[in-house]
């Protein structure tokens, strides 16, 4: 049974979480993405709650959390502190880490921190930052698929969904990506309930305008940001990737080279989901997930 707390953080925002299974069972805190909310999960939850207590937020922007209006409240370390306050505020000493999409590189950024209190990361496509960034100078297909990251930081773009209608943003969103066949009727308008809300699209937009990432136009030769000169630590905790093969934006050429950036990888690939594989594929998503957290929990377990 999932509970609902509005739980205030350190970093100064507060979150509306969603909270299922046993607290004394092993913490798992699940990060989502665009445009979504902790339902990303509405088909992971229920296969894995048995066993591990799981926290999934809607983060910062998004759902029903607070809504900052300065674009520089999402900055990437801003997110990233969000993840360790929320497990302060819940006292977890010792945590795994999912992330799907945006949750994903939020993930990955609080794993390359190095905290002794996160165990394991499980990423579903969202690439890891280094790899991500090098593509969109490198690949000319990975950079005309990312064109939207562009659209999505032109000032007024929000105005043009509403114009629209957010109607027309789901479809083209998901339609691209995923049968919406799969997406009831009920989930279709409650994210576009979200969506509605006061200042939310304008703050869900600013996770993009707020990103160091830079994406060059189609056919323009640019050089690499200095921080990806910088020496970058690997990823030292156990890692799973799990990549629907038809995500149409995020190719899977973010996979190559991944293993000389992450000490403990596994990889899994679903052929038959795209982008949105939590709920395009939950049964493969969840199987791969559970066996790989309980045996965190089976290790912490043993060195008691």
């Amino acid at each position: 049974m999932t509970e609902f707390r509005r739980i205030a953080l350190g970093t100064g925002v507060t979150l509306n979480v969603a909270l299922a299974g046993d607290p004394s069972n092993p913490p798992v805190i699940l990060l989502h993405g665009f445009p979504e909310s902790h339902r990303t999960w509405r088909e992971i939850a229920p296969r894995l709650e048995r066993d591990l207590y799981l926290v999934m937020p809607d983060q910062r922007g998004f759902g029903g959390s607070d809504r900052p209006a300065e674009v520089e409240a999402y900055k990437g370390e801003v997110l990233i502190d969000d993840v360790f306050a929320l497990a302060e505020a819940l006292s977890l000493d010792r945590f795994a880490l999912v992330g799907h999409d945006w949750g994903g590189a939020i993930a990955w950024g609080a794993a390359l921190r190095g905290d002794r209190r996160l165990s394991r990361l499980a990423i579903v496509n969202a690439p890891h930052p280094v790899i991500f960034q090098k593509s969109l100078i490198e690949s000319a297909e990975q950079r005309a698929a990312s064109q939207y990251i562009t659209a999505f930081r032109t000032p007024g773009f929000e105005q043009v969904v509403k114009a629209q209608g957010f109607g027309w943003f789901f479809d083209r969103t998901f339609g691209r990506e995923a049968d919406l066949s799969l997406i009831p009727d009920a989930e279709r308008q409650q994210y576009i309930a979200e969506w509605s809300q006061p200042g939310a699209f304008t703050a869900m937009l600013n996770w993009y305008r707020a990103a160091s990432l830079v994406v060059p136009p189609s056919g323009l030769t640019v050089p690499v940001p200095d921080w990806l000169l910088k020496a970058v630590r690997n990823v030292e905790i156990p890692t799973l990737v799990i990549w629907g093969v038809k995500d149409s934006a995020l190719l899977p050429l973010q996979l190559d080279g991944l293993d000389n950036l992450v000490d403990e990888l596994t990889m899994l690939h679903i052929p038959d989901a795209g982008h949105f594989a939590p709920w395009e594929a939950p049964d493969q998503v969840a199987g791969k997930l559970e066996p790989f957290l309980a045996a965190d929990a089976e290790a912490s377990a043993a060195a008691k």
